[in-house]
């Protein structure tokens, strides 16, 4: 509970009805998708930059842990409150400060909704190229705290890649500046990169300056079955080794296919694959109508080979989007398996994926866990869930082991344990075994320099100090 000095000082600050302290507000507010809850002290909703530089003083005055929110989207314990904190939710930070389609930019507040970036962008023939799964609802600040990113990355990049500048907020309450307007700029330590993936732990990010492409022409696309996953992984290698980069890659296995069918809908995107399939990958390429049909049989080429059951392709939306039907549809399909996901989103080098693969397939038969692994192949990120009963402690004993396994092998390949999802509070005490001890003092230190009170989401990111 927050003293009645501190919510009075909020409410002069905010108004009466951006400044929540009752039970049910802070209900909806307790939790992210993961399956822990805490219960804040209070949830603020600013309206504009001025108003989170009136929040974060008064924080400090207070010494009141601050946690920032777009939609509660994050799956890793990001958004999860702080007991006795605050949570800063930029819901209704939602304006386009400006959209300047001759010099391709769009500056935008935290809370304006991903998909919405990209759908402005395109009516002056642009787009906004990272696509992170919850797209049609998540906010781009959440996608700058955990430079979120999804299937176009592979050629794309990730959210990171995307943003030339940043309006924020320190955590002593000073109003900071980073980047430029200009594609190219060298001028001081690059912040603004340092900002974007950073979790809501060095500054609150107030808006955006975002880079835009010109919009792709046209969009073809490939749904390849195989009969086993190495066969599949081995054609992701293929592909990556030519020269023709495809704008998705999407792998799944069979426990992936078998979660969907068992969805039970008619058209899931799957139910025409022929007998035998084990996996599948979704291939996609884009740019100018014309230079499609050279694309597509360089990764025709790439993906024929041991294993291939049937290659299908689309050209119109139609026909697209129901080859993607069985993609778009695994997150909710996967939990008809068990009552908790535990969602992994790690990273290893494309030339490791065969062993990685097969790894996890053993893994889930020495451990007698569903594992359900799907993903940006291309990126060598992968999806991995291991499916579990809450209730079943034995099972929850196992998941925990098998996930400290997961983790190991994906740092022995060279990978890393996080490619878009972040570390938050879920991945924290990995963090130790990927980065050595004198960097992760450096990062602590910089912590300190933003964030002097320790104010700004505590307890995410990094591993306690023993």
């Amino acid at each position: 509970m927050l003293s009645p000095a501190a919510l009075s000082a909020l409410r002069n600050a905010l108004g009466d009805t951006r400044v929540h302290a009752d039970p049910a507000t802070l209900a909806l507010y307790a939790a992210d998708e993961t399956p822990k809850r805490v219960m804040p002290a209070a949830v603020v909703f600013p309206q504009h930059h001025d108003h989170v530089v009136a929040i974060v003083k008064i924080a400090a005055q207070h010494r009141i842990p601050i946690v920032a929110r777009g939609a509660g989207s994050g799956n890793v314990g990001g958004a999860t409150p702080v007991a006795g904190g605050m949570v800063v939710s930029f819901d209704c930070m939602r304006r386009v400060i400006e959209f300047d389609a001759d010099n391709r930019l769009m500056v935008v507040e935290a809370g304006v909704v991903t998909a919405d970036i990209d759908a402005l962008a395109r009516t002056q023939g642009l787009f906004y190229p990272p696509d992170p799964g919850s797209s049609p609802y998540c906010r781009i600040g959440g996608n700058l705290a955990m430079n979120a990113a999804g299937p176009r990355a592979v050629k794309y990049g990730t959210t990171r890649d995307y943003v030339l500048g940043l309006h924020a907020v320190t955590g002593s309450g000073e109003a900071i500046r980073t980047g430029c307007r200009t594609t190219k700029g060298v001028t001081g330590y690059d912040l603004t990169r340092l900002l974007v993936g950073s979790e809501g732990t060095l500054a609150l990010i107030t808006e955006a300056t975002l880079q835009l492409l010109p919009a792709p022409q046209a969009v073809a696309t490939l749904r390849i079955a195989y009969n086993h996953s190495q066969h599949a992984i081995a054609a992701v290698g293929r592909v990556m080794r030519q020269p023709v980069i495809p704008c998705a890659l999407e792998f799944m296995d069979r426990h992936s296919l078998a979660a969907i069918r068992e969805r039970g809908a008619t058209k899931n995107g799957i139910e025409d694959l022929p007998l035998g399939t084990q996996a599948l990958l979704m291939v996609e390429v884009d740019g100018a109508a014309e230079d499609l049909p050279r694309q597509l049989a360089a990764l025709q080429a790439a993906l024929a080979g041991e294993g291939l059951l049937e290659m299908r392709g689309a050209n119109n939306k139609a026909e697209i989007a129901k080859l993607w039907a069985a993609r778009r549809s695994l997150s909710s399909a996967v939990k008809k398996i068990a009552p908790l996901k535990i969602n992994e989103d790690v990273v290893v080098p494309v030339s490791a994926l065969p062993e990685f693969v097969a790894f996890l397939d053993g893994l889930g038969e020495r451990y007698r866990l569903p594992i359900v692994s799907f993903g940006h192949a291309g990126n060598g990120n992968l999806h991995v869930n291991l499916m579990v009963h809450p209730d079943d402690a034995d099972e929850m004993a196992r998941a925990e082991k098998c996930l400290e396994e997961v983790m190991g092998k994906v740092l022995a390949l060279g990978g890393t344990l996080s490619g878009e999802h972040g570390i938050g509070t879920e991945k924290r005490r990995f963090i130790s075994q990927e980065i050595d001890a004198p960097t992760l003092a450096l990062m602590r230190n910089i912590k300190q320099q933003f964030d002097p009170h320790g104010l700004f989401n505590p307890g995410k990111l990094f591993p306690d100090v023993l």
